[in-house]
């Protein structure tokens, strides 16, 4: 079956990863579970840099051979100059010439391991805190500050940077004494210019880093701006190209992408005018240093080959300089990423101790629920959504929410599934709070259909069975036939194996619509949460619809309806009507139906008839 080889080569590739991580956490004693405890509370982005010291160590003590090992060619040209070409020894010429190959072999194997170990600190951070930055980002939006809203993209670039040249020129820059020392041996002169050479270069860089530190850190919150605007566009491109908006967004984009590269430009144009200055100052330097040279060996104080090799050494010692000014775009976006970064991973909830609890059977009760407006700054006039909203549920009953537009009922839904927590009052689930589960256990006690639904790249039996690599067949056709779209899936050319999420999508809105419900009721949930279900259904949908609150009744669950339609709430058991965030009535179906016809605050509504009874198919 298709739906078995995708499985297969899913498991494979998510399998493995899986259970190291699983048998990991088991074979952990208890002291390095306290440990890593303490070591949580600094956050998980400054634990991952601690378990990447090693790295940086070995990296350092590579550098430490590299740049001493640079010094065999200001030396192999003084022994030419001095010792060869004056004695016309050719055995002494080939000895030095293996000792050279001898010593630039190593130099190109501590060059390899450096990178070799640059290269897999930045495999290894992404690998330690990729999944954390990934949860992170699926938060939602509002909770959190907006230039901490894609860490993904900061591990990129910090990923980028510690592979990259830059950090190469960081760890060679510390050395840059022992190139100065090895000029004042040859003359203080000469060392003295060199090190008026070195703090002049020093101080066009930190001239550059002052320069372009702003300029920097805005090119890149204008370049997250234009992106998101970029990526919404293209969401809603069949809107955009039908309402005739085109030269609109794309005079939007415009202004957005020509402030961008302004800024950009701006910062290059500093950072490039910083860079050119040092190089041709360093050459400039080289060409001084070899005019000082001449004049000592004309004075007899140094020797011929002396003077390259100063000029040789002088180079070597401004170059580290000279790369970091060169490189300096990409170390101050990797800054900028790194204090986003390690804002965004410290606001991550860290992980509770927990122990696990028994199923829950469906008792929903929430007691004086309040939220406020989520990104407005905190005051007395902040904005409620919801105000002191009690009710409670049995396992088994069905409770349609009814009200006007922006009465709450969205709200209310993303605080039953655990998506927002209430900042006044309690969502208890069983009478435990809802944060007293793990976030991925909770959810296998949960549907939730959102009143926008959107399906993720992959195939239909993926989608249903919430990527789950141990689903079996038997529960993605229980969930089908649960939510009446088996038939509707068999029909397609590819039946469950057709791709969806991508950029082309082969189903309506009201089929997304559909196999959104066949995957929130999946495994049958305990608590399953439908928030406008029939937005995009047609008769035979809303139908369908209906039996399927009915098929989840009958087999214990907890269905919560929010509409705005009287006929989705047919078979609800009780009815909620909110009012501006607030309950207006909440009581048995009949009883508020009939008091909703007179309830001047809430919405109009007409009772509508239950449905007779049906077996489920």
């Amino acid at each position: 079956m298709k739906w078995a080889d995708i499985r297969s080569r899913q498991t494979k590739r998510a399998g493995t990863r899986q259970r190291d991580r699983e048998t990991g956490s088991k074979g952990r004693d208890h002291g390095e579970m306290a440990v890593e405890h303490m070591n949580t509370a600094s956050g998980p982005y400054a634990v991952a840099l601690g378990k990447l010291r090693r790295s940086f160590l070995q990296a350092g003590l590579f550098s430490a051979g590299i740049n001493l090992l640079m010094l065999a060619g200001p030396l192999y040209m003084l022994q030419i100059y001095d010792r060869v070409l004056s004695s016309g020894s050719v055995p002494t010429l080939i000895g030095i010439f293996v000792i050279i190959v001898v010593l630039y072999a190593f130099l190109g194997v501590y060059e390899f391991m450096r990178s070799r170990l640059l290269s897999r600190a930045a495999y290894r951070i992404d690998q330690l805190i990729g999944d954390t930055a990934f949860r992170q980002q699926l938060q939602d939006p509002a909770t959190i500050p907006p230039n901490t809203r894609n860490p993904l993209r900061d591990l990129e670039i910090i990923r980028g940077f510690l592979s990259g040249p830059a950090i190469r020129g960081l760890f060679d820059f510390p050395w840059i004494p022992i190139f100065l020392v090895a000029v004042f041996l040859i003359h203080p002169m000469l060392g003295y210019l060199t090190l008026a050479g070195a703090a002049v270069v020093t101080g066009v860089a930190w001239l550059n880093q002052w320069a372009t530190q702003h300029t920097i850190s805005m090119a890149m919150r204008l370049d997250g701006q234009e992106r998101g605007f970029a990526d919404r566009s293209q969401r809603s491109a069949e809107a955009v190209r039908a309402m005739g908006m085109q030269s609109a967004i794309i005079g939007r984009w415009r202004n957005m992408h020509d402030t961008s590269l302004a800024q950009n430009q701006r910062g290059g144009d500093r950072s490039d005018g910083f860079g050119a200055f040092s190089r041709a100052f360093r050459l400039l330097l080289q060409s001084m240093l070899l005019t000082a040279g001449a004049y000592l060996a004309l004075q007899q104080q140094i020797s011929a080959g002396m003077i390259v090799g100063v000029s040789i050494l002088a180079g070597r010692a401004l170059a580290p300089v000279d790369q970091v000014i060169g490189q300096w775009r990409s170390i101050g976006r990797a800054a900028e990423a790194h204090k986003r970064l390690k804002a965004a991973l410290d606001q991550a909830p860290a992980e509770k101790s927990r122990v696990t609890l028994p199923a829950p059977t469906g008792a929903l009760s929430l007691s004086g629920v309040t939220k406020l407006m989520p990104g407005v700054a905190p005051g007395p006039d902040r904005p409620r959504i919801l105000t002191q909203v009690s009710f409670e549920l049995e396992p088994g009953e069905v409770l349609g929410v009814i009200g006007n537009s922006a009465a709450g009922k969205s709200s209310l839904a993303r605080m039953l599934v655990g998506i927002w927590q209430p900042d006044a009052g309690e969502v208890r689930l069983d009478g435990a709070t809802m944060d007293q589960w793990a976030p991925d256990e909770l959810g296998r006690h949960i549907g939730y259909l959102p009143q926008h639904v959107e399906m993720l790249p992959g195939t239909i039996a993926e989608n249903v069975a919430r990527f789950d690599p141990k689903a079996s067949e038997d529960e993605i056709f229980l969930a089908a036939r649960a939510a009446g779209v088996h038939e509707l899936i068999l029909g397609l050319p590819d039946g469950y194996a057709t791709r969806i999420g991508g950029t082309e999508q082969p189903l309506s809105g009201g089929q997304v619509q559909r196999i959104g419900l066949a995957r929130a009721v999946y495994r049958l949930p305990q608590i399953v949460v439908l928030d406008e279900p029939n937005a995009h259904l047609d008769a035979h949908g809303d139908e369908t619809l209906t039996e399927t609150i009915r098929f989840l009744r009958k087999k214990g669950s907890t269905v919560v309806v929010m509409a705005h339609r009287p006929s989705v709430i047919a078979e609800a058991s009780k009815v909620l009507i909110l009012h501006k965030g607030m309950v207006a009535r909440f009581g048995d179906r009949e009883d508020i139906l009939q008091l909703a016809m007179q309830s001047v605050p809430s919405p109009s509504i007409s009772p509508a008839p239950a449905a007779a009874p049906r077996k489920a198919g």
